[in-house]
């Protein structure tokens, strides 16, 4: 069964190639509550979300940059636009996503992604 994901945030955050993060302040926005969820916090590179049933994920935009993100609990990346290449923790093999496709990143662990056009990610926690 395919979902389809209706979200309109107008609060940006996205990850640049220094590492330093960027976010615009904005007001609430309640077009998103009862379609999936509510907009709960800000995360480094996009936003956390609570699903109507409780599941958190996170949505965002990572630009041209190789970054390092530790783990605590088990994530699902799903690309939704462009495409990554990453390595799991204890690899030293590039592995590429894209769109369509997801990877899984253990729980209390790490994973380098290295995107060099912007990256549209859907992360799915636990």
């Amino acid at each position: 069964m395919r979902r389809r994901w209706l979200l309109t945030l107008t609060t940006v955050s996205v990850a640049v190639a220094d590492g330093h993060h960027s976010q615009t302040p904005s007001a609430s926005c309640p077009a998103t509550q009862g379609v999936i969820g509510t907009v709960s916090a800000l995360s480094a590179s996009g936003f956390t979300l609570t699903t109507a049933n409780g599941t958190k994920l996170s949505v965002g935009v990572i630009l041209p940059a190789t970054l390092t993100f530790n783990t605590g609990a088990p994530e699902i990346m799903e690309c939704v636009g462009g495409f990554c290449e990453y390595k799991l923790d204890g690899s030293e093999v590039w592995l590429k996503s894209s769109a369509g496709e997801k990877f899984s990143v253990p729980g209390n662990s790490k994973f380098d992604i290295r995107v060099s056009e912007p990256y549209h990610y859907i992360c799915h926690f636990g």
